[in-house]
């Protein structure tokens, strides 16, 4: 297995760039694209959940757009073979004096390419 390969490496890093620039403009449609459609999609947030594609939809539906900001920082991108790849990044948002933690597991699906299958997001006091 190679780590890192530095083609996937940037594919991957472009695709979380581009979903970040979707949060943050509050596109639904290209948000739940980034996903897995399938019921064993898991995604765990700041205070939500959602167990399938489904209530993943239903979930960005009814989000209203950020009324905040957010700056990344240490964004992590491993690479493991050509097919999977773990994103992570710490965010700090302009409305809470909190930290953001984000975990996105990336997989390249034979039948609609890259697609984030788990994601976590949480948020705590954090000094370091």
């Amino acid at each position: 297995m190679t780590l890192d390969d530095p083609a996937v490496l940037a594919e991957v890093t472009t695709l979380f760039h581009a979903y970040e620039t979707a949060l943050m403009s509050n596109d639904v449609e290209a948000l739940t694209g980034f996903f897995w459609d399938d019921a064993r999609l898991t995604r765990y947030g700041i205070a939500d959940r959602q167990l399938g594609i489904d209530e993943m939809r239903a979930f960005r539906a009814a989000t209203p757009p950020p009324d905040f900001t957010r700056r990344l920082e240490n964004l992590r991108i491993s690479v493991f073979g050509p097919d999977t790849a773990v994103a992570q990044v710490e965010f700090v948002r302009s409305d809470t004096p909190l930290r953001g933690f984000q975990t996105q597991t990336w997989v390249r699906l034979p039948q609609c390419g890259w697609r984030i299958v788990a994601a976590h997001v949480s948020m705590i006091p954090f000094g370091g």
